[in-house]
């Protein structure tokens, strides 16, 4: 059976005109002509994305969405109606997400966290905002320490929630934040504690590393890819500026900095610091 929202491996059954029909032994279903790979024959096996085309009617196509069934992502708003909002998912056709799944009104040019679904009333993938209820609440296949993939979809006063390898939500503390987050971020994380409540705390740091060397790493990182290897920060910076830029309190930066300096990897200079090449 041909899965709507997912990539399926169909078997060429026959060319026409306007493309080529792929068939899983039972079903049909049309792949237009400019997303037909050069070379292919009759018999072939072709991997594709299915989903529903203007008229309702599902089709195949070799283009990979930013999203697939079941999967979040944060997408932009490119029109918007009385019905809803329609989001760019990387495919011909939007997201289309309904008002009624919208966490707040949908707003042209914005970016959103959405989850992909398929709405049994229309039989369509749809787009839904309304995230909270979504997530899994069975978290005994995850574990403390875990490395796990996030996407990051609000910020509160403690920190930020992020979506857990697609099914999970959890939090990331302020305090536990050493590089820039902002929504719709993507990164990795490791679970740091898998609470009694059944709430996730997440850090974007490995659990017993030392503040310290992660502060030690992002610097290096900042550095390399600065221009001519050298950040406009100091020991005297504001620490609203610290932060900003790097993520960081002025007491972390400052201590690894420090570090950094007498193991010879950074020079500190009367504006600025500035990364010394490693032989």
């Amino acid at each position: 059976m041909i899965e709507l929202g997912r990539n399926n491996i169909l078997k060429i059954a026959r060319e026409v005109d306007f493309g080529l029909y792929l068939s899983d032994g039972g079903e049909d279903i049309l792949l237009p002509i400019k997303y037909v790979p050069e070379g292919c024959k009759i018999g072939d096996e072709i991997d594709v994305f299915v989903y529903k085309d203007s008229e309702d009617r599902p089709i195949a196509t070799t283009l990979e969405p930013l999203a697939k069934l079941d999967e979040f992502a944060c997408l932009e708003v490119v029109d918007v109606n009385s019905s809803g909002a329609f989001l760019d998912w990387g495919l011909e056709k939007d997201l289309f997400v309904p008002i009624k799944e919208q966490q707040a009104k949908m707003k042209e040019g914005g970016s959103y966290v959405v989850k992909v679904c398929f709405d049994y009333r229309t039989e369509r993938l749809i787009g839904v905002g309304k995230i909270d209820a979504l997530f899994n609440k069975d978290h005994s296949a995850l574990e403390e320490g875990q490395e796990v993939d996030l996407l990051i979809y609000a910020e509160t006063d403690l920190g930020y929630n992020a979506v857990i390898d697609d099914q999970y939500t959890g939090l990331i503390y302020h305090n536990d934040v050493f590089v820039p987050l902002s929504v719709g971020n993507k990164t990795s994380g490791f679970v740091k504690c898998l609470r009694t409540d059944g709430k996730i705390d997440i850090t974007v740091r490995p659990v017993g590393l030392d503040a310290i060397e992660v502060a030690k790493r992002s610097i290096l990182v900042n550095l390399r890819f600065a221009k001519d290897g050298v950040l406009e920060l100091h020991d005297k910076s504001d620490a609203d500026e610290i932060k900003l830029k790097l993520g960081l309190s002025k007491k972390i930066f400052k201590k690894a900095i420090g570090g950094l300096y007498k193991e010879g990897k950074l020079s500190l200079e009367e504006n600025c610091i500035k990364l010394i090449p490693q032989n």
